[in-house]
C-alpha cells in the first residue's frame, strides 16, 4: 500500500509539473531505484485513472482517484486509501521526460 500511495503522490504531482505530456504518451519518474511509467486520464465523471508499471520488473499498477479516495491495484495486491495519505509521498523523486 505504501507503493500506491506514493503512485498517486507522484503522479498528482507530476501531472501538475508536465500536464503537457499527459496528453502525448506516458510519463515517467523514477525513485528508489525503479522507473514508473504511467498515463493518466480523466473520466467523464471526474474521477482520475492512473495506469502504468515499474521497471525493471514491469509491475502493474492502477488505480483510480475519486474526491478523496484511491482505490484499485498494485501488482497483485488491492488497495484502497484516502487521498491525505499521499501527501509528502512524492518527495525526493527524480523526474524523466519523454
Amino acid at each position: 500500500m505504501r507503493t500506491a500511495i506514493f503512485l498517486v503522490a507522484a503522479a498528482a504531482w507530476f501531472t501538475i509539473v508536465a500536464p503537457a505530456t499527459a496528453a502525448e504518451g506516458e510519463q515517467t519518474f523514477q525513485h528508489d531505484g525503479y522507473t514508473y511509467v504511467y498515463k493518466t486520464t480523466e473520466t467523464a465523471k471526474g474521477a482520475k485513472l492512473i495506469s502504468g508499471h515499474r521497471l525493471p520488473d514491469r509491475a502493474p499498477f492502477n488505480l483510480v482517484v475519486k474526491g478523496h479516495r484511491v482505490t484499485g491495484t498494485s501488482g497483485n495486491a488491492n488497495v484502497a486509501f484516502d487521498t491525505a495519505q499521499a501527501r509528502g509521498a512524492a518527495g525526493g523523486m527524480t523526474a524523466i521526460s519523454r
